[in-house]
Parts: C-alpha cells; structure tokens; sequence
C-alpha cells in the first residue's frame, strides 16, 4: 500500500494527483487523503514565483504532518506574460529524499478576468460571476469554462502531476551524483 498525502481538501486537486500517481507507479494500491496545507502565498498567487512557492510550502507542511510515501501539492496562480495574462499550477512532489517541480501548461487569460484578480479577486469566484456557475473551483474550474469542456482543471492538473512524477519512476536518471 502506497500511502500518500495532499496538500489540500479541493476533491479536484485530491483526484488529479491520485490518478497520477496509480498510473506512473501502475498500482490502484493507493491510499491518499487531502490535507489542509497553508500555502503562506496570497489566496490568489499572481506571479509564477508565488505560485511556485505556495506549492512547495504546502508540500512541506505536509511532511511535517503526518508519514508518507509521497506528498503532493497544486498550487494555482496567475501571471502577466508578455503575450498577456494567463492562469496556470505549480506541483509539489516530495518523497522520502527528493522533490520535484513540474508545472501545468498556460491558459491565456481575458483582460476582464486578469484586472477582477488584480483587485483582489480569486480566479474561481470571478469565473463563477462571469459564468453564473457556483464552486468551479471544485470542478472543472476556469480552464472548463474557457475550453468548452474539451480541457478541465483537473486534467491539467493531472498532467503536471504526472510531468513531476518522472523523477521519481527514473530515479537513475535524475538522481546521479
């Protein structure tokens, strides 16, 4: 049994890492809960090295926690690009010995999105306004919205889970001294 914790109650992000996981390790023998993990970051991260941190943060609040196999955390955030606004997440994985950072592709923002967040808004409840949706968040969030479905916030996050993951199948290759 793999034992593994992550850094947030969001049944999105829990979901996303759990898939992940059982199909890099080829195991449904998992065990995951979701923790609540402080980020120490704003509630809505607004450049890449803020999201970056919150994810490592909560990895690490995690580990001092509770015992595990593997830590997990998604961090959400925002960042002004020089092609323009856009939303994307940072993962956390630690092990035993090492961690990794991978992240989720961009989803280009619109103007009137990135301005609501630059007034201090959260990404999900200004998509919930704009769509008159309710808790988006805890579904297929923003990227849902502005792909029609074809994407979701949940295989986006699954995607960068398992990008992070790579370290840990092929630790020969990326843990030479």
């Amino acid at each position: 049994m793999i034992k593994m914790v992550v850094g947030s109650k969001n049944p999105v992000k829990i979901s996303a890492a759990k898939s992940a996981i059982c199909d890099m390790l080829c195991t449904q023998d998992v065990e995951c809960i979701g923790l609540n993990a402080p980020s120490g970051v704003a509630e809505q991260p607004m450049t890449s090295e803020e999201t970056q941190i919150g994810a490592i943060n909560r990895v690490k609040y995690c580990q001092q926690q509770t015992n595990a196999d593997f830590y997990v955390a998604i961090e959400g955030g925002v960042d002004q690009f020089e092609y323009g606004p856009a939303t994307f997440a940072f993962v956390a994985i630690a092990g035993k010995e090492h961690m990794s950072i991978g992240r989720s592709c961009n989803l280009p923002l619109p103007l009137v999105v990135y301005q609501a967040l630059k007034n201090g808004e959260e990404l999900g409840h200004v998509m919930d306004r704009l769509f008159n949706t309710h808790n988006v968040k805890q579904k297929g969030g923003a990227i849902g919205l502005l792909t029609n479905g074809l994407a979701t916030r949940e295989s986006v996050y699954r995607q960068a889970t398992l990008l992070a993951m790579a370290p840990f199948v092929n630790p020969n290759l990326y843990h030479q001294e």
